[in-house]
């Protein structure tokens, strides 16, 4: 197999005749049709003057569309999907700092992103929809009379060292900053989850992760690709809907964060039938740590062994991974490096032993050359010797295996104690009546910080704060023990599903 440094290659590399994207209630498409609107596409954008390295911002929603769209764009152009739940402030800001060529939107969506798009003065396509041809078929309408230029200065399909994808960090503590990804970043970590997933063209993952995030876009789409396998792309997570697209898809795997595997678990029991006629190979976890009491729920009732990875943004998302069997998992852990190399860094830039507690840093070729138009946020993320800071505390044992305490900016300082949210989380989870937790730092006016929970209850399950207080207290040091348990019917989570630490407190109207 020729080497596949590009999504052009990825795609062109598997057999023409293969499913490569498929949906609910619509015919499949495969990689001959796929690599047909794939030149189609790079040929329209270059007829209107868009080319190589040039930004086209994507709105649309989940669906086999948005999947075609990255992929067919991102070969010939760069990609910069966003979210559409957004307003027009944040489109605005979002489009600007991106400097967007190019923006695409549905056929007939109203989104805020058109007022914007033209007030800057950035051409709008209407994606148009086959709805008689495959899953993800579409056509590029110019909006509005969009003449043709000249063609782009720099036509065809992108090369190694092209930018395909432009993504924002989330900036829950400090403005969003613009992480460029090059063909050789993601195509690389394409294929280091198939490598670590054993991915084939047999396998079809049912993606239920939204598109505009780095998770859904690579470890759903674009390592189904580097396999030459099938991806059956749901209009996003629901479920409710989430059994039947598991009947119809049929699938080898999925790929889901945390709160998406348990609000899965919730509806199990009334789903066995389709559970035992589809028979899973794997299922995967990502973007936040998997509480172990989930881990084991989820494998019991699918049959299966629950791989738990570990990515980010900047690392074009995978770094580490628990292996599948008979390699051991170990619950709790992210797993060993899958890609990139992976150490534990002290304080004073020292690289340390197993067993020691420390900064997480990667470096590899799947990892960003940098923020963008930002040298401080490079100068603090980057080590002289090519090290990325991760931002995440953990630990490394004499196995090669990862466990993460602690975001660094999440980790409690309370009177200067130091508590890993996680570790209280864990202990919290353990409780009979909990179905789901997440601690944070809350404000104190003599410690600084002091150690809250949020807890969602089970269906018929009852506890009180003091209860759930005492039962961490048989587990916990003192100073760990939550002094405030908030009972929440759902906790805030951001737009991928992960739970939100960082402002919590203030969100509840919490102090002490």
């Amino acid at each position: 197999m020729p080497e596949m440094q590009t999504i052009p290659d990825l795609i062109e590399a598997a057999d023409a005749g293969s499913v490569a994207i498929a949906a609910p209630d619509r015919e499949p498409m495969t990689y001959g049709d796929l690599r047909r609107l794939m030149m189609r596409t790079v040929d329209a954008l270059n007829d209107f003057g868009i080319g190589r390295n040039d930004r086209v911002a994507i709105v649309l929603p989940n669906g086999p569309e948005m999947a075609t769209a990255f992929l067919t764009v991102a070969a010939g152009a760069t990609t910069a999907p966003l979210n559409p739940a957004y307003r027009a402030e944040e489109f605005e800001f979002y489009m600007t700092d991106l400097r967007a060529k190019a923006l695409i939107v549905g056929e007939g969506d109203d989104s805020p992103a058109i007022d914007v798009a033209q007030e800057l003065q950035v051409p709008v396509f209407r994606l148009a929809t086959d709805a008689s041809g495959p899953a993800g078929n579409f056509s590029l309408l110019a909006e509005g009379g969009l003449a043709r230029t000249d063609r782009a200065a720099s036509t065809g399909y992108a090369a190694l060292s092209d930018t395909a994808l432009v993504l924002h960090t989330s900036g829950t503590t400090s403005r969003p900053k613009i992480v460029p990804l090059s063909h050789g970043n993601i195509c690389m970590s394409a294929r280091h989850i198939d490598r670590t997933l054993q991915l084939s063209h047999e396998d079809r993952c049912l993606n239920i992760m939204p598109l505009f995030h780095i998770h859904g876009l690579i470890a759903a789409v674009l390592s189904s690709m580097a396999a030459g396998g099938s991806v059956f792309c749901t209009p996003g997570f629901n479920a409710l809907r989430f059994f039947s697209w598991l009947e119809e898809a049929n699938p080898t795997w999925y790929t889901a964060v945390p709160t998406m595997h348990q609000a899965i678990l919730t509806r199990a029991e009334r789903n066995k039938e389709i559970i035992e006629k589809v028979k899973l190979r794997f299922i995967r976890s990502s973007s936040s740590s998997l509480p172990p009491q989930v881990m084991k729920a989820l494998e019991e009732t699918f049959g299966c062994p629950v791989i738990e990875s570990y990515g980010m943004t900047e690392a074009s998302h995978q770094m580490a991974s628990n292996p599948l069997p008979p390699r051991p998992r170990k619950p709790g852990s992210v797993g060993i490096a899958a890609g990139p190399e992976i150490a534990i860094m002290g304080e004073d830039g020292t690289l340390l032993e197993p067993g020691s507690v420390g900064e997480i840093v990667i470096r590899g070729p799947n990892v960003t050359r940098g923020y963008e138009a930002n040298p401080e946020a490079n100068a603090q993320a980057f080590t002289e010797d090519g090290w990325f800071r991760t931002g995440d505390q953990g630990v490394m044992d004499a196995d090669g295996y990862l466990t993460i305490t602690g975001r660094l900016k999440e980790i409690i300082n309370r009177g200067g104690e130091k508590v890993s949210p996680r570790e209280v989380d864990d202990v919290l989870m353990d409780h009979p009546a909990v179905q789901q937790v997440v601690t944070f730092a809350m404000p104190h006016k003599m410690l600084g910080e002091e150690v809250a929970a949020a807890v969602v209850l089970r269906e018929d399950q009852q506890a009180t704060e003091q209860e759930i207080r005492d039962f961490a207290a048989q587990r916990l040091a003192d100073f760990k023990v939550p002094r405030r348990i908030v009972f929440l019917e759902e906790i805030p989570k951001g737009a991928t599903g992960k739970l939100q630490r960082i402002g919590l407190a203030e969100r509840l109207g919490l102090s002490e």
